[in-house]
């Protein structure tokens, strides 16, 4: 596969800022009062977060694999995991839960989400059986102390991914992973809907008759940019790409390991681009070229990106 980038950013070079690695690091987010790094590590049932200025990492244990985490308006998460969706009052504090998805947990759970601008968090999940074709992208809300209203707006699907929003709001991105495409839609933030699907970006599926190392990967976890660029991570590609409003491939930048999560921007100025990988299932030969497999990385970037939209409730 022949990785490039453009010109201004031919220089930009990743920085791994952890030591430990994760087995399926995911859902990074930039918290930025208390100005540290929060992600999840799937399988080993954790929540992690790490300060900046120390290094410092904390983690947290839960009782079941996390999909998706973020921040709540006033301190504490909100959480996605196999067996329902959860409030934490503050960091290691006990569960509430808010939420039921509707699903068999046996063989299905949370995935890819985050919160929309008003304050709703969204969710999508996976299914294990990669058969049945059942996930579906839902949204819950917890505004003005309803009771928690839970609809399913996307689906079916395999592996929901990709969740992002242009920054005037309007538009909603969102892929199923083995599908190798990004989705987006018309959304109208007021009544969280989407309407007029299109496919932003396809990306050329895996094929018996392509070299492994020509595989561009699929699509995982994005952010976007000030200037609406789509950055999204891809696995087992071994790269994150930038794809601009329309579509347009703009850059992309090989990563330290060949399966790339999630992105997120964070740091002060929201110029610093990090990146959850992972190293569950993967060959020893991979991770003998390839080691630090599962840590987090960072790269600094030219344009800042979107912060993060906290959960009301």
């Amino acid at each position: 596969m022949n990785v490039t980038a453009c010109p201004a950013c031919a220089t930009l070079t990743w920085q791994c800022v952890t030591t430990q690695p994760n087995q399926l690091g995911e859902s990074p987010f930039w918290h930025p009062l208390e100005h540290k790094l929060y992600w999840i590590d799937i399988p080993a049932r954790q929540v992690l977060r790490m300060e900046k200025a120390s290094g410092i990492v904390q983690t947290w244990d839960l009782p079941s694999e996390p999909g998706c985490i973020a921040p709540v308006a006033g301190g504490g998460l909100v959480l996605a995991l196999r067996h329902g969706v959860f409030r934490a009052r503050q960091w290691g504090e006990p569960l509430e839960q808010i939420a039921t998805l509707d699903y068999d947990p046996n063989f299905m759970r949370a995935n890819d989400g985050k919160c929309d601008a008003l304050g709703r968090f969204w969710i999508g999940t996976i299914d294990e059986t990669k058969s049945a074709h059942s996930a579906a992208l839902y949204c819950l809300d917890c505004r003005k102390d309803r009771a928690p209203l839970l609809e399913r707006k996307a689906g079916p699907a395999t592996t929901a991914n990709g969740l992002a929003w242009s920054p005037d709001g309007g538009t909603l991105y969102w892929s199923d992973t083995p599908s190798h495409a990004v989705h987006a839609w018309a959304f109208s933030a007021p009544l969280a809907t989407l309407t007029a699907e299109r496919t932003f970006h396809q990306f050329a599926p895996k094929s018996a008759s392509l070299p492994t190392d020509d595989y561009g990967g699929r699509p995982d976890g994005a952010a976007v940019d000030v200037q609406g660029n789509y950055f999204v991570a891809m696995y087992e590609g071994r790269r994150v790409c930038q794809i601009a409003p329309d579509g347009t491939m703009l850059a992309q930048w090989e990563t330290p390991a060949q399966c790339p999560t999630m992105v997120c921007f964070g740091g002060e100025d929201l110029r610093t681009l990090y990146l959850t990988t992972a190293r569950q299932k993967r060959g020893t030969e991979e991770l003998e070229a390839l080691p630090l497999s599962g840590c987090i990385f960072s790269m600094r970037v030219k344009v800042p990106g979107l912060p993060v939209n906290f959960f009301l409730d």
